[in-house]
């Protein structure tokens, strides 16, 4: 087990952990995303597994204990680094997060039918009892080195299948228990809403989290799905909190540039800790592509903002 960091000999914050939306659960403030970790075979910004498990301890180290991946990321090799690392310290400590829709494995093994039911929110998809060797969620299960998922995430909205047979899979794994808490990401408020009233209704497995894209520069979830998470009582942990400006954004860009210059922080860390500073948001998850990077991260959690500061920045905003 990692020992407490040393919070006054590396200058970071101390890292608070809160409820996933009205769950018990406790995620700490800033979630680690995996997206970054794999093979440089698709991407050659990735990073590779040594360097990876050293963010990963480093991270863990510095208070961050949840982690979100996805058997999408790399094609499963984000997990396959997770579950190396969480094999090293103790299970309980850590809180992993993952994701599942899209298509995963090579497609030339998969016969002439290739992705057709290797994708998607269907029961063949998410049911381990009947189809133990072929779901997606096993190969998970497999790649994590881990009895259980603390949150299972369907990484995108289903369209060609009836939200009662996804919520129904859902609920059957969390009753074999091989998940604790389930989410979803990027979607839209109205499916979320669906889902969710179906579950409640039925007496299945509530959302208890929602991942979507959240940003100073894009804005659109406070319109519908930030107030329906609230009534609702699910967390929100957004991905993509720093700013990449198109035309109409400079604006917004170049005030965060003056501000980040005000304050002494980068661009990167202002746009963190916009972000954090919004009460409907649980924890942002942020990327690292090196230790310096997420050390940045984590010094955005002391970043306080006044009335004046957040209304400057969010004055030029245009949906």
């Amino acid at each position: 087990m990692s020992a407490q960091p040393n919070y006054k000999s590396t200058g970071l914050p101390r890292i608070p952990y809160v409820r996933l939306g009205k769950s018990g659960l406790k995620v700490s403030r800033l979630i680690l995303g995996m997206a970054s970790y794999g093979t440089k075979s698709d991407v050659a910004w990735r990073i590779e597994e040594e360097e990876a498990l050293k963010h990963l301890k480093h991270a863990y180290d510095m208070g961050i204990n949840t982690f979100d991946t996805s058997n999408f990321y790399c094609n499963g090799v984000s997990e396959e680094i997770l579950g190396k690392f969480v094999k090293t310290v103790p299970r309980e400590s850590v809180v992993i997060m993952t994701k599942s829709f899209h298509e995963i494995g090579d497609i030339e093994s998969l016969g002439p039918a290739g992705w057709t039911n290797n994708q998607g929110n269907n029961r063949k998809v998410s049911d381990h009892l009947d189809f133990p060797l072929n779901p997606p969620y096993c190969y998970i299960i497999n790649s994590l080195q881990t009895d259980y998922i603390d949150v299972l995430q369907l990484h995108r909205f289903d369209y060609e299948t009836e939200i009662e047979e996804t919520m129904q899979a859902l609920h059957d794994v969390i009753q074999a228990g091989y998940v604790r808490y389930i989410g979803m990401s990027s979607c839209f408020a109205w499916q979320l809403h669906a889902m969710q009233n179906y579950a409640i209704n039925n007496k299945l497995t509530p959302f208890v989290n929602c991942q979507n894209f959240y940003n100073a520069l894009y804005r659109e979830e406070e319109r519908e799905m930030m107030p329906l998470l609230n009534y609702l009582g699910i967390g929100s942990t957004p991905w993509s909190p720093s700013i990449l400006g198109a035309e109409w954004e400079k604006e917004i860009v170049s005030r965060t540039e003056q501000l980040a210059l005000k304050r002494g922080y980068s661009m990167a860390q202002i746009a963190l800790a916009w972000v954090l500073h919004k009460s409907c948001v649980c924890a942002p998850i942020i990327g690292a592509t090196s230790l310096e990077k997420m050390d940045q991260s984590i010094q955005a959690l002391e970043i306080k903002f006044s009335g004046e500061e957040i209304a400057w920045l969010e004055e030029p905003y245009q949906s």
